[in-house]
């Protein structure tokens, strides 16, 4: 095969191949008489796992970790190993599909489409113009979103909570700290009324190992203004030791 034929049986364009020749990634095969190079089956194995790698969001350094471990396996082991790969991102595509169709079949709110348990609950939240309050609804959706199928219970625990008048307060107090410093003493203060009006049956639905501030709560926390992701930092701090505590007593 030539490096045209290679690059688009695997899928990618002959710069691409031709880059992996220069960085040491892809060995760059012997040339014909006439000048131009010739790839094996295995060449074409190799490219390809090195896509299904990149695709799989490792690095270049990484994919040549992984493919250093993988010489002198026989190309069977390297083939069935590249065909799981597909297979795992096939049922993945499938999971999405399937939510997918979930909510776009399902009731929309606003511009977007949210599952039946989430609609109800945002149905049930009070009319407001809280920038707070807005926020909130957006974080609700992309959970709903990204949670699958396990946020049915947190919505409902949180039923009582989004019809506490007491909420709309806190929303307020929290707008009023988009231009304040993070070590304003309200910071502290607001955090832990906040806390303390999550009822138990909230943390009781969260999953054993949230509330955490992973890579994804901390995208969410970008949203807000310094103090106010402050308080939001400190109010997921004082449920997960309300959680921890309560598992402890229980």
């Amino acid at each position: 095969m030539r490096i045209g034929e290679i690059a688009a049986l695997v899928g990618v364009t002959p710069r691409a191949v031709r880059h992996y020749h220069h960085i040491g990634l892809l060995a760059e095969p012997a040339r014909k008489a006439n000048g131009y190079r010739s790839y094996s089956v295995r060449d074409a194995v190799l490219l390809a796992r090195i896509r299904r790698l990149t695709e799989l969001g490792l690095g270049l350094d990484e994919v040549r970790g992984v493919l250093a471990g993988d010489a002198g396996r026989r190309l069977a082991d390297v083939l069935r190993e590249l065909d799981a790969d597909l297979a795992r991102q096939e049922q993945e595509i499938r999971e999405r599909r399937l939510r997918l169709a979930k909510l776009v079949d399902g009731p929309v709110t606003g511009a977007e489409p949210v599952s039946p348990a989430l609609a109800e609950l945002l149905a049930a939240m009070p009319v407001t113009d809280s920038p707070a309050a807005a926020k909130d609804r957006e974080h609700l959706t992309l959970l709903d979103t990204a949670g699958g199928g396990g946020t049915g219970e947190i919505y409902a625990a949180m039923r009582p909570l989004v019809g506490d008048p007491a909420v709309l307060g806190l929303y307020e107090e929290l707008d009023e700290l988009a231009a304040a410093a993070v070590d304003d003493p309200r910071v502290e203060a607001l955090a832990g009324r906040m806390a303390g009006l999550v009822p138990a049956e909230v943390l009781a639905a969260i999953p054993a190992e949230g509330p955490v501030m992973t890579g994804f709560g901390e995208a969410l926390l970008a949203a807000y203004s310094p103090a106010q992701a402050e308080v939001v930092r400190r109010l997921m701090a004082a449920l997960t030791v309300r959680k921890r505590n309560g598992r402890q007593t229980s």
